[in-house]
């Protein structure tokens, strides 16, 4: 990427995909002159290489949109920073209009909680161009690894910052204490006053504050002035540097009074170290609030960290050996012991057991694996020893792509931040001319002494006012509201599915595979002429043995399931069209619809009515004849899943409507939304038909989520307002949907809407209470209300009222911790 031209006009160097030739080259280049700010461009083929002179790199966005109109592609990257140093909603405005700056960078999301930034830029973008801008800004960065055991170094980091600001505290509090007790006790306890005059003498008790309090201004106080100062000398005032301002102002007038008072006005000398020493003291006791309760807005994620296995037994050289997890690499051996945890990802080549699956699929009950089945990381072995090899590690296992996805919808920024971020651009440099106006108008219109109320008041407007809470409004509740979904088996891929979902008026729900198990069963055996249940069943059982398709393996696998012995055929024909035909322990047997039975002569008038009864409960129903005789009537259906019923009821209690879309026939679609009192069924739907029928739900507005497998179903969850993915197992990554249900339960959309609904309300809460808090208090602050009622407030008061904001905004985020889930679905963590 090439350095900006510090001109008018600035140079950037865009990759471009699909040049194949000159004509390409000239298509791209006019697509590309048609934006507005673009002033020159010329593309080398060689290179595949655009050299693009704007009037405005913020134009950007609308080259690349030109370019993939006129049919090329531009490789983009999303890069995930670190950034250390920011305290407020000012920092986060700053960090991410100085990554923005950066040449190809499209766009950047900066997380106060997480203290992280997501950028999305072209593929050449340099991330230490990324990482000098948030420099530049006043902050560090440094690229985030991608690799759960990443988390686990971030908070180590962020318990070592914990310590030490409990331990700035400490020494705070105790060299404030005194200060404090001291001069408030000469104020309200009678006799107090006069006894330190008499004993000690006023000047020698200013020396003593001074010394109390200097120990505090620049001993825990010296973080505030490492981050406010810098900040002050770029002209970008943030939070650090209003505290650095109000505790200084309050500090270096108290020492010109003990030490040079007669440059003051008469009756002005008064000190305010007692006011300086608080403010600080106060303002780190938010700031250890605030670290305690940002912990644990990431408990979720500590919890998902908490399933990965620390170690594996590896075969190398020969022999099992046990190797750390980020030693092992794809195609290795593992071993697993009974009790111990599915290090990675694999498939089982060797011995048989029971898994505990339950933190992915919400599955209770062990699931049986044999050679050829797939393991996933994370659950647990409940039985037997077996081995397997490795097939998806580190960032690509399917428990890592859970805790990225977790970390990403966490780190998202919905649009309501975009109020935020608007108002907190102008919002410190705003109370700094607030403060400074207060001062002017105590200063030439206040009573004596005049300058000991422009000093109170002004310092009070800048404590009062600053943005910790606004910063901090919106992603905690993301953080905790995420975390609690993952708990509950729901993952937000964005943090736009996190608010659009609350606007859902219609669940468009896919048939096969969500409503039901995806796979037809042997519902019915309807024995007639005196046949034998279990002679009858073995015997059709060995005659579909020799078909492939579904519908004969469900018929297999019933007899299976029942002990029964299933005979090998001497003779199998198929009858295209109609049925099959074979032979076992010398027996006939023919297998078929209603109309390969008419044309063998078989006279189904008796029975018709029992065919016609499993039509209409959505069954499909055979016939089987042995021997020359109707045998049985069987029936075939793909069932309901048990949790159903349960979760359309969860949807009905919503007030939510409900829709089938499905490519059964119509009877057969109605017969499945009668038992299951689904509203609207759109029925004999092929698979490219479903995104027509989306659209039709969408008529007049309607907000549609749309509920499938996320296999086949990826155009209908991608046109759907909300697309909500039943995944199960390695299938939680689907790329398609904005929200995986990480089991099969649909009781999970209930839940993700429900959650939606109470994320966005919290939010809705702290936003009001951060922006009401600021607007009712910084004119107290001012002194307002002293005309009228005499009433000032002290800075010391203002430390705690804007500590207590923040405190209060992440408290109120933690309470989704205890959100309850309207449909239980069982769901576990550890």
């Amino acid at each position: 990427m090439s350095a900006q031209v510090k001109t008018e006009d600035q140079i950037l160097n865009l990759s471009i995909s699909g040049l194949s030739c000159a004509s390409c080259v000239k298509r791209a280049e006019t697509a590309i002159s048609g934006v507005e700010s673009v002033s020159d461009v010329s593309i080398n083929l060689a290179t595949e290489t655009a050299r693009i002179q704007m009037k405005d790199v913020a134009g950007l966005p609308d080259v690349i949109r030109s370019i993939e109109t006129a049919g090329y592609g531009v490789p983009t990257k999303t890069i995930t920073l670190d950034i250390e140093g920011m305290t407020c909603a000012s920092c986060v405005k700053r960090a991410e209009d100085g990554l923005k700056k950066v040449e190809g960078v499209l766009s950047a999301n900066v997380n106060l909680a997480t203290e992280s930034a997501h950028v999305e830029a072209a593929s050449n973008v340099a991330v230490a161009d990324l990482i000098a801008a948030v420099k530049n800004a006043g902050y560090v960065a440094k690229t985030q690894i991608d690799e759960p055991s990443a988390h686990e170094d971030r908070s180590a980091k962020k318990d070592a910052e914990y310590q030490t600001l409990k331990r700035n505290l400490w020494v705070a509090a105790i060299f404030t204490v005194p200060l404090f007790v001291l001069e408030m006790g000469s104020h309200f306890i009678p006799g107090v006053h006069s006894l330190l005059m008499e004993n000690i003498g006023r000047q020698n008790l200013y020396y003593f504050y001074f010394l109390l309090a200097t120990i505090v201004q620049f001993g825990p106080g010296m973080v505030f002035y490492k981050k406010g100062i810098p900040a002050l000398l770029r002209m970008a005032p943030e939070m650090n540097s209003l505290v650095v301002l109000g505790s200084s102002a309050a500090w270096g007038y108290s020492v010109v009074s003990t030490f040079a008072s007669s440059i003051l006005p008469a009756g002005t000398a008064n000190v305010y170290y007692e006011a300086s020493a608080v403010i600080i003291t106060l303002i780190l006791l938010g700031r250890v609030l605030e670290a305690r309760a940002k912990g644990r807005t990431s408990e979720a994620i500590t919890k998902l960290m908490q399933l990965q296995a620390k170690s594996a037994h590896v075969l190398r050289d020969g022999a099992f050996v046990e190797v750390p997890l980020h030693e092992v690499v794809a195609g290795d051996i593992v071993r697993v012991r009974p009790g111990e945890k599915v290090p990675v990802d694999g498939e089982l080549t060797k011995g048989s057991s029971f898994v505990d699956e339950a933190m992915i699929s919400g599955e209770p009950v062990p699931v049986e694996k044999t050679t050829g089945s797939e393991v996933i990381g994370g659950t647990i072995n409940k039985t037997g020893s077996f081995e397997f090899k490795a097939t998806k590690v580190g960032a690509d296992s399917a428990l890592a792509q859970i805790i990225k996805m977790v970390e990403n919808a966490q780190g998202a920024k919905l649009p309501i931040q975009a109020l935020v971020d608007k108002v907190t651009a102008i919002f410190v440099p705003f109370v700094m001319l607030i403060a400074a106006l207060t001062v002017a108008v105590w200063l030439f219109f206040g009573p004596d002494p005049a300058l000991s109320f422009a000093l109170i008041n002004g310092v009070a407007v800048l404590i009062i006012a600053c943005p910790c809470a606004m910063g901090l409004a919106t992603p905690t509740s993301i953080m905790v509201g995420t975390g609690r979904a993952a708990e509950m088996g729901v993952l937000f891929r964005n943090g736009e599915a996190l608010q659009d979902l609350k606007n859902t008026h219609v669940v468009a729900v896919d048939k096969t595979g969500t409503l039901t198990l995806g796979r037809p069963v042997l519902t019915d055996l309807n024995v007639l002429n005196g046949f034998d249940e279990a002679e009858a069943l073995s015997l059709v059982a060995a005659a579909e043995a020799n078909s492939e398709h579904p519908i004969a393996e469900a018929i297999v696998v019933a007899a299976k399931e029942r002990g029964l012995d299933v005979p090998e055929t001497t003779r199998f024909d198929s009858v295209t069209g109609y049925g099959i035909e074979a032979e076992a322990n010398g027996r006939k047997i023919e297998v078929g619809a209603d109309r390969y039975m008419v044309k063998l002569g078989h006279d189904l008038s008796e029975h018709e009515h029992i065919a016609a009864q499993l039509g209409r409960e959505a069954k499909s129903p055979l016939y089987a004849a042995i021997d020359g005789k109707i045998a049985a009537i069987i029936a075939v259906a793909d069932p309901i899943k048990e949790t159903t019923p349960a979760a359309i009821k969860s949807l009905h209690d919503l007030g939510l409507k409900v829709a089938m879309i499905t490519g059964d026939n119509k009877a057969t679609a109605e017969a499945i939304a009668r038992e299951l009192k689904i509203d609207s069924v759109i029925a004999e739907v092929l698979p490219a038909g479903k995104v027509d029928a989306i659209k039709q739900l969408q008529e007049n507005n309607t907000h549609v989520s749309f509920v499938g497998d996320g296999i086949n179903d990826a155009p209908a969850l991608a046109q759907a307002d909300v697309g909500v993915a039943i995944g199960t197992g390695t299938d939680i990554a689907i790329e398609s949907a904005d929200v995986v249900l990480m089991s099969g339960d649909m009781r999970g959309v209930a839940n993700a809407i429900s959650l939606s609904k109470a994320t966005i309300k919290n939010i809705h809460q702290n936003l009001f209470w951060a922006f009401a808090y600021n607007v009712s208090l910084i004119p107290v602050a001012a002194g307002l209300l002293y005309p009228f009622t005499g009433t000032m407030l002290s800075p010391m008061l203002a430390a705690g009222a804007m500590a207590l904001s923040s405190v209060f905004v992440l408290g109120n985020a933690l309470r989704l911790r205890r959100f309850n889930a309207p449909a239980a679905v069982a769901v576990t963590q550890g």
